[in-house]
């Protein structure tokens, strides 16, 4: 399954640089044991992040940022089997769950919930 991982990236943090890649990194800590079970790992922020450097963000938050940041991870949805929502207080990634729930699809709050493949 092509899975994307859900958490929070931007909140709690105050837009600060430090936090926020804190939180990729517990984001990407989910990444290697999907794969490892078989699975094809996404997060957003790992496509996000460079298109919204080369549009010019000048900071976090900016217009620029936001018009990018979260329409990656709905635009991946539409590719998406699942998500594997972690742990944390994320108002982007429990958006991400609701319009995963829209579209049926299987969401996941634990890595041992995920399946190993068929």
């Amino acid at each position: 399954m092509l899975i994307l991982i859900a958490g929070p990236y931007r909140s709690g943090t105050n837009n600060d640089p430090e936090l926020m890649k804190q939180n990729l990194e517990k984001l990407e800590s989910a990444a290697l044991p999907l794969f490892k079970k078989g699975h094809i790992p996404f997060i957003g922020e790992w496509i996000a992040l460079p298109l919204i450097k080369l549009a010019g963000s000048k900071k976090t938050g900016d217009k620029v940022w936001e018009e990018i940041q979260y329409p990656v991870a709905h635009r991946m949805l539409e590719k998406c089997d699942a998500i594997l929502r972690l742990d944390g207080s994320s108002k982007g990634a429990d958006e991400d769950v609701r319009k995963a729930k829209e579209k049926g699809l299987k969401i996941y709050y634990r890595l041992e919930d995920v399946p190993d493949p068929e």
